[in-house]
C-alpha cells in the first residue's frame, strides 16, 4: 500500500526543509499530491501538484519534477509548502501565537483528475515556530513592546 515518508518525520520548524516522498506506488503511476492547513482563524490554505512515480514505484519530490496542471510545475522539493494558497480570496496566512504549530495535512490521490481520484495515503506533520526549550519573554518598558526569545 502507498505511504508517505517525511523527513523530519513528525515535526519540523517552519523555516526548515521538509523532505517528502511516497513509496509503494505502481511503476509510472500518475498521482496528485495535496497539502492543506488551516490558519488560526480557521481559513483553509491548499496546494496540489501532479506527479508520475518512477519505474520502481517511488516518488521523491527532490528528484521528480511536478507536471503541469497543479499549483506549480518543475523540480520544487518544497513546492507543496510555498505554493499554499487561501481558499478565500485576498486572505493572508498569519501566525499570532508562535507557541502553537500549524498542522499540515498531506494527501496522495490516484491519477490527475479534478476532482482528485481515490485517496491512496495521507499523513500529518507539525510545522512549529519555536525550538524545544526556547523561552518567550514579553518585554514592556515605557512605549517599547517586544518579545524576547531565549534559547535553552
Amino acid at each position: 500500500a502507498p505511504s508517505i515518508r517525511l523527513s523530519p518525520a513528525a515535526r519540523s520548524l517552519f523555516d526548515e526543509p521538509l523532505a517528502l516522498a511516497v513509496q509503494g506506488l505502481a511503476p509510472r503511476q500518475p498521482v496528485t499530491l495535496r497539502t492543506s492547513l488551516r490558519d488560526e482563524t480557521g481559513q483553509l490554505f491548499q496546494a496540489c501538484a501532479r506527479y508520475r512515480a518512477e519505474d520502481d514505484g517511488q516518488l521523491d519530490l527532490a528528484r521528480c519534477p511536478a507536471l503541469p496542471g497543479g499549483s506549480f510545475s518543475g523540480l520544487e522539493p518544497m513546492g507543496l509548502l510555498w505554493a499554499l494558497q487561501p481558499q478565500k480570496p485576498y486572505w493572508y496566512m498569519m501566525k499570532r501565537d508562535v507557541q502553537s504549530p500549524f498542522l499540515l495535512q498531506l494527501e496522495v490521490f490516484d491519477g490527475h483528475g479534478d476532482p482528485p481520484g481515490q485517496l491512496l495515503a495521507q499523513a500529518q506533520h507539525e510545522r512549529g515556530f519555536m525550538s524545544d526549550g526556547v523561552r518567550r519573554v514579553p518585554v514592556r518598558e515605557g512605549r517599547i513592546r517586544a518579545t524576547l526569545f531565549l534559547p535553552p
